[in-house]
């Protein structure tokens, strides 16, 4: 079963994990934005040979979660870094309030129908961790999800299925990358300011953002309970400091590329009886006038 190599933005397997240690600032020495610019070029290139690979091989597949606070940067990062790949072979789901019929369900079975198939990327903009992040913020709907019984360690519960639900996913063939982009307070309300003050970014701005704001800290406290009970060897966490787009991206697709590299995919091979096959079907072509 896939298991996460160290990393410098890996979320720690044993529940160790402070968000107040998780800068959102990358170091002064690596926001060289041409360089930042280069490596990403050389990681999509990477990424996209790769996921023919994975593609033809036919055995794994890849899971991407992104989850964040708004304006992250979430769907500019997943447009960067998938911009190398055959979209034949990736699926790009985002998740919303949930409709009657999902309700109508626990709460994995909406992203459940989302999964990808073997050979494929699937990439979940915002995820199930929605039932611990905002639902655990805002424990009112819980009112609207038709639940027999409500226990009191609900959220710890949740969190244990999730951690099931991965474990199966992985013991089963698909490799599970979850990003949490790690945005400060303060960047967040410049990137506001900026979908209002431009306007051909006045689509991306709802006045129910900067409600959210206000539960800022709640934010933090139930991210944290997050990723130190989610975060394990075959479905880890990374906090990636997000205050620097092209950091961001550029070290999101470098986990992407080597996650892959990692892999024992390979283009499958011609057994002998389909190599004289070909021998055959070579000379009926080039026969032809």
């Amino acid at each position: 079963m896939f298991a996460a190599k160290p990393h410098r933005y890996l979320v720690p397997f044993d529940g160790s994990f402070e968000l107040a240690a998780a800068s959102p600032h990358p170091s002064s020495t690596d926001v060289v934005k041409q360089v930042l610019k280069k490596r990403l070029r050389s990681s999509v290139e990477n990424i996209g040979e790769l996921q023919r690979v994975l593609y033809a091989d036919n055995r794994y597949a890849l899971l991407l979660v992104f989850q964040a606070m708004d304006a992250a940067g979430k769907d500019g990062t997943i447009r960067k870094v998938m911009s190398g790949i055959n979209p034949a072979g990736c699926q790009v789901y985002s998740f919303k309030k949930p409709s009657e019929l999902e309700l109508d369900h626990d709460f994995l079975w909406r992203t459940a129908k989302r999964l990808p198939e073997r050979g494929r990327i699937g990439i979940f903009n915002r995820s199930y961790y929605e039932e611990v992040l905002i639902v655990r913020v805002h424990p009112g709907i819980l009112r609207y999800q038709r639940l027999p019984w409500q226990s009191e360690t609900i959220w710890n519960e949740r969190l244990a299925s999730i951690r099931d639900h991965e474990q199966h996913l992985a013991r089963n063939g698909t490799i599970i990358l979850k990003f949490w982009l790690n945005v400060s307070r303060e960047e967040q309300k410049k990137r506001f300011l900026s979908r209002l003050d431009e306007p051909a970014k006045n689509w991306k701005f709802s006045s129910g953002d900067v409600k959210e704001r206000g539960h800022w800290d709640r934010y933090m406290q139930a991210y944290e309970a997050a990723l130190t009970a989610t975060s394990k060897p075959w479905a880890p966490w990374y906090a990636i400091p997000a205050d620097n787009k092209h950091y961001m991206r550029a070290t999101v697709a470098d986990i992407v590329e080597q996650t892959l590299a990692t892999l024992d995919i390979s283009y499958p091979e011609v057994d002998e009886a389909e190599r004289i096959r070909f021998a055959e079907m070579r000379e009926i072509l080039t026969s032809e006038e």
